[in-house]
């Protein structure tokens, strides 16, 4: 997800009480910045956040961790939640790819809500549920593995059952229609524009003892 580049973003960034601006000091230690033994989940890709947001105010005692890779997005992230008072919420401002060299063993859940699909074969290995990103999600994760997917994208999920599986994930509560699914569901910006257009979307949960 990209934005048109926000005016003063650079300042908004630095000044934020949400963003952690040096997230490789933190490695091994986040529980010591969250001032807890609480358990860490991260969205990666987060959007304009209301997803991560909605989830931290809904579960006190869970961290959620933001991650976000472009700086206009971030920062209409922080422009949204910077009113609020929410102590176990962080927002970081990274690569995916580099996750594991700002976390160890860290991680209990991983979300992926409406990744870039990235449809063209060649770019296959930039999806978040490709092995790449999934041998750097082995480094990241407490002890348990979990991920938690939804998209619009009957391709990417597709492909993403067939990426887990093959690496060893176990695939449940598989749902091709969430929004007549009876279960606790938090929307993202986006997910709630596809619902309204009537667009399907697809929902797993994956686990890796």
């Amino acid at each position: 997800m990209r934005l048109r580049n926000v005016k003063g973003k650079e300042e908004i960034i630095n000044n934020s009480k949400y963003i952690i601006l040096n997230p490789k000091e933190y490695i091994g230690k986040w529980n010591k910045l969250f001032n807890n033994n609480n358990p860490i989940y991260i969205e990666i890709g987060m959007g304009k956040g209301k997803f991560i947001k909605d989830n931290a105010l809904k579960y006190p005692n869970i961290n959620f961790i933001g991650i976000e890779k472009f700086d206009s997005v971030i920062t209409r992230a922080i422009q949204k939640i910077e009113d609020y008072d929410i102590p176990n919420l962080k927002l970081i401002r990274i690569d995916a790819l580099e996750l594991d060299k700002i976390f160890r063993n860290e991680i209990s859940r991983i979300y992926l809500n409406f990744s870039d699909p990235w449809p063209k074969s060649r770019h296959a290995k930039r999806r978040l549920t490709s092995d790449i990103f999934l041998k750097v999600y082995d480094n990241i994760f407490k002890d348990r593995m979990e991920i938690h997917l939804k998209t619009d994208n009957k391709k990417l999920f597709a492909y993403s059952i067939e990426s887990l599986s093959n690496y060893g994930y176990v695939i449940s509560n598989v749902t091709l229609d969430l929004k007549n699914e009876k279960i606790d569901n938090i929307t993202t910006e986006y997910e709630e524009k596809f619902m309204e257009e009537g667009q399907l979307i697809n929902r797993l949960e994956a686990h890796k003892n």
